[in-house]
């Protein structure tokens, strides 16, 4: 996924062999999400489906699984997230890190780990408390000055920020097939970091018209800084103290 992933656990009474177990474990999902789906590798079942040398029932069934999401984010997202419109072929990549990290995260839970936080490349999800009678709190990178934190946040399951400060200009406006991008910085709360990731590269292109419709979605948050350094949040975003 051209990233890294970080990892907090509380382990309550888990011992230090099983917390290094589960974390080995959650690991090997992540590396299995990129085999499976980077388009970077010719030889991956993604970069095979996008040159049309394979049909989606040849693959592996979390190809399948994670389109049907990307389709569901697309209908979310009122169009604006649509991997059927990126140059070359379909292309999940702006969905399937999140649901990646999702994946890995319920490993970690199932192992019984009393709290955990795993921050793929920014984006983050989270469950349980890092400690009694606190939240988790996510610092959101200032987009023109590295070091230095936008906001901080709140954060009771998943959150994902796009933008083009740390990649370039890799975002594609799916309406015209041309890059595009009117936020400086887009970040999206929710219940799934696989569509917060999703409405966040949403939100980052089509901006201020995008956080109404994140708006209207149940469990969904979004804070956008516009071009301009303007800024504007839902009203269900939980800003937490420095």
């Amino acid at each position: 996924m051209g990233t890294v992933a970080s990892f907090t656990v509380v382990p309550g009474s888990q011992s230090g062999r099983a917390v290094a177990d589960a974390i080995r474990a959650a690991c090997a999902v992540l590396h299995e999400a990129d085999a499976t789906f980077s388009t970077w590798d010719p030889c991956s079942p993604v970069s095979r489906l996008r040159r049309g040398e394979a049909a989606l029932s040849d693959l592996p069934a979390d190809v399948g699984e994670a389109l049907d999401c990307c389709a569901s984010a697309r209908l979310m997202s009122g169009g604006w997230f649509d991997p059927w419109a990126m140059p070359g072929g379909v292309d999940p990549t702006g969905l399937v890190k999140g649901w990646a990290v999702d994946r890995a995260l319920a490993v970690l839970r199932e192992a019984g780990m009393a709290a955990a936080m795993i921050n793929g490349g920014g984006d983050i999800a989270v469950y349980g408390s890092p400690a009694p009678h606190q939240h988790w709190r996510i610092g959101i990178r200032h987009p023109w000055r590295a070091g230095a934190l936008a906001a901080i946040l709140e954060v009771p399951a998943a959150v994902a920020t796009s933008g083009s400060y740390e990649r370039g200009a890799h975002l594609v406006d799916p309406f015209t097939g041309r890059p595009g991008g009117s936020a400086a910085s887009a970040t999206v709360t929710g219940p799934s970091l696989a569509f917060a990731d999703a409405l966040a590269t949403a939100l980052a292109v089509g901006g201020d018209e995008v956080l109404g419709i994140v708006s209207g979605l149940d469990g969904y948050d979004g804070y956008l800084i516009r071009a301009d350094g303007g800024e504007a949040s839902t009203p269900g975003i939980t800003f937490a103290a420095a």
